[in-house]
C-alpha cells in the first residue's frame, strides 16, 4: 500500500468532521501497513481544544500498541499538523508524518515552525508533504466557504 491509499482514509475521516460541522481534518496512524488509529477533529463536539484529529489518532494508536512510544508508526493527516499536534507527535516518537495541505496559520511542520525536525529535540520526524494536497485543500476551502455563507445569514 502506498501513501495515497492511507491519505484517502485520512480524507474519509476529514469528511466525517466536515459532516459534523468541524474543521475537516482527518488523521490515520499506520503501523506495519495496518491502520491502528483514526481521528477527525472533534473540538466543537467535545468542547475540547485538544480534540484534534492527530491527537485522537495518537491515543488510538497508543491503545492499539499498548505503548505511548509509537516508534514505527506513520501518521497520515490531511493538513499539516499544528504546533500542538506536532509537539505531541514528537513526544510519541512517531517515525514519519505524511500530510496533504500546508497550514500557513498554525503549521508546525515547516509553515510557521518546524517542530518535528528541530535538532534540539530528542526525536526528529521525517516529513512527506503534499500527498493529495489538492483534495485536502479543496475540502478545507469548501468548509470555510460554507461556514462564511451560514455566518452571513445570521
Amino acid at each position: 500500500m502506498n501513501d495515497d491509499f492511507f491519505m484517502k482514509e485520512a480524507l474519509r475521516e476529514a469528511q466525517k468532521a466536515f459532516d459534523k460541522g468541524e474543521v475537516p481534518i482527518g488523521a490515520i496512524a499506520v503501523y506495519k501497513n495496518q491502520i491502528i488509529g483514526r481521528g477527525h477533529n472533534q473540538t466543537e463536539q467535545l468542547q475540547d481544544p485538544t480534540a484534534h484529529a492527530e491527537i485522537l489518532a495518537i491515543t488510538a494508536a497508543a491503545n492499539a500498541l499498548n505503548s505511548w512510544r509509537l516508534n514505527d508508526v506513520e501518521m497520515f493527516t490531511t493538513v499539516e499538523p499544528c504546533i500542538m499536534c506536532s509537539g505531541a507527535l514528537v513526544l510519541a516518537r512517531v517515525k514519519r508524518i505524511i500530510f496533504g495541505a500546508r497550514d500557513e496559520k498554525f503549521g508546525g511542520c515547516g509553515s510557521i515552525f518546524n517542530i518535528v525536525e528541530e535538532e534540539k529535540m530528542n526525536h526528529q520526524i521525517k516529513i512527506t508533504a503534499g500527498v493529495m494536497e489538492k483534495e485536502a485543500a479543496a475540502l478545507m476551502k469548501s468548509f470555510f466557504v460554507e461556514k462564511r455563507k451560514k455566518n452571513k445569514g445570521n
